[in-house]
């Protein structure tokens, strides 16, 4: 590999939640400029006035950072190319405008968006071979055009394409790459910003970027790239196009259609940061050794442009899901709680808890640490240990699983655990086997198992000695004897000696 420091950016547009393309492009920018003891830059490119969102730029800072893909150089932390913010470079890019005019390879058009709308309908509708823009201003001046049709007094500015535009470039991944031939685009907008298509020449430039690593639809816009970089007089960088994420069915992600497209998303759902970031590491690239659980840092050591696979990979989250766990069961029972807690913080359902209730799920976590599959569901799991006792209920499947010995097995279990001393797991798993297995004759599917519903309210919950256990004595009874009560007959203190 070329150990020549790189240079990488991402350079995403606040225009709202931060996809996890963002995410996946970071990964391997930052991947080969750590190889490479080189720079990964954070760019923020909001020229785009009309879609951009307040609070977008932020989500980008944080959902980046919680991710593990810290940058060298962005608008936060600063950097030799400040800004890094593009609604902060506007002078920047103007005298390279009016190079390209000067020079004969750019040109104002006043065309109005109603001609331009109307001229994209002329050619749908005849289904023209060549399509774009016509060139109408080309040529003219101001009072020239104004004469004509269409006129709009504050024009934009438009590069002008050569017939002969070189239509082929070389793409670190893919090798020889054609493109389409691309109309005069424009390249300062009618509000004075810069179109994507300049500012990022410009940017790339003047930041020293040598590798430009985006998504396979920028295939397209490439030679218009290349063709600014000669009209300027400056060097492009190598160029390096990932394959689009895709869906089960093979479609493009997209937020609209996919709520994992979003980036938060998997902050939300109680993913961990590592688990995402080993599962797209694993999108078009092969697993690093034997195992597909693998370390950033491992990922980096053996990183090589060529072993990207330029077929879209598909976005399986079942394969996320398998990582996650294995992350979790990877943590201790007490690191595996701070992260239940924090996510608790970062979704609002606990703010300030209660020290007693954060005791409470640190010593229940190990009875969900090898169940647990996002960290979302940890509440879920342990929501019957923070119910209160009168407001617990019991599932309508619960219910409807009871047999018709349910009212004995309390009524006996009940009975065990009054006197159970002390009262801890070994003690209460065999008090309740020597009551229910023993003596009345049950197997512990039959035997537990409205033991079970009473003192959780579901079928399934985490191991059910232990659960008794940190619910303690007092609860254990009130909800054992609550659920007896419902099923009618006698009071279950009356029924002691019965059984």
């Amino acid at each position: 590999m070329n150990q020549t420091p790189a240079r990488l950016r991402v350079a995403p547009s606040p225009t709202g939640d931060p996809h996890v393309g963002t995410a996946y492009m970071s990964l391997f920018n930052k991947a080969y400029a750590q190889a490479t003891g080189g720079s990964f830059v954070l760019r923020i490119e909001d020229t785009d006035r009309a879609r951009y969102v307040a609070d977008s730029e932020q989500q980008i800072f944080d959902t980046l950072a919680w991710l593990g893909l810290p940058w060298d150089e962005g608008p936060d932390v600063g950097g030799p190319y400040a800004p890094y913010r593009q609604s902060e470079r506007l002078d920047t890019y103007r005298p390279f405008v009016e190079q390209l005019i000067e020079s004969g390879h750019a040109y104002y058009c006043w065309c109005s968006p109603e001609r331009l709308a109307e001229l994209r309908a002329e050619q749908q509708a005849s289904k023209a071979s060549v399509t774009g823009y016509d060139r109408l201003c080309h040529g003219l001046t101001r009072d020239e055009r104004a004469e004509l049709p269409g006129f709009s007094p504050t024009p934009v500015v438009r590069m002008l394409i050569p017939d002969d535009a070189p239509l082929t470039f070389t793409d670190v991944i893919r090798g020889q790459v054609s493109a389409p031939r691309p109309d005069d685009q424009v390249i300062l907008k009618a509000d004075g910003f810069p179109t994507y298509h300049l500012a990022v020449v410009v940017d790339d430039h003047l930041m020293g970027i040598t590798h430009v690593v985006r998504g396979e639809e920028w295939i397209s816009s490439t030679p218009k790239h290349i063709l600014l970089y000669e009209f300027l007089g400056l060097t492009p960088p190598a160029f390096a196009h990932m394959p689009l994420l895709r869906n089960t069915d093979k479609s493009k992600i997209s937020k609209r259609k996919n709520p994992a497209a979003r980036l938060m998303w998997f902050r939300e759902q109680g993913y961990l940061p590592e688990a995402l970031r080993n599962f797209l590491q694993l999108l078009a690239y092969p697993p690093v050794g034997e195992s597909e659980v693998a370390t950033f840092d491992v990922f980096v050591a053996g990183f090589d442009w060529a072993k990207v696979n330029t077929v879209g990979p598909i976005f399986d989250l079942k394969k996320l899901d398998w990582l996650n766990g294995e992350y979790i069961r990877a943590l201790s029972p007490d690191e595996l709680a701070d992260r239940i807690i924090a996510h608790l913080a970062f979704t609002g359902e606990w703010v300030d808890p209660d020290p007693a209730k954060v005791e409470l799920l640190r010593r229940a976590t190990p009875l969900i640490h090898e169940r647990l599959g996002v960290l979302s569901e940890a509440v879920g799991k342990l929501e019957f240990l923070f119910t209160p006792d009168a407001d617990l209920v019991v599932a309508d499947d619960a219910r409807a699983q009871l047999g018709d010995d349910a009212a004995a097995v309390l009524d006996a279990a009940i009975d065990a655990l009054q006197g159970v001393q002390p009262f801890d797991t070994p003690s209460i798993e065999a008090a309740l086997r020597a009551s229910l297995i023993e003596g009345l004759g049950l197997k512990p599917r039959f035997a537990f198992g409205p033991v079970r519903v009473g003192i959780t309210g579901s079928r399934v919950s985490p191991p059910l000695f232990e659960s008794i256990e940190l619910l303690g004595r007092e609860s254990s009874l009130t909800r054992l004897r609550a659920l007896r009560s419902s099923l009618g007959g006698l009071d279950p203190l009356d029924q002691q000696g019965s059984l």
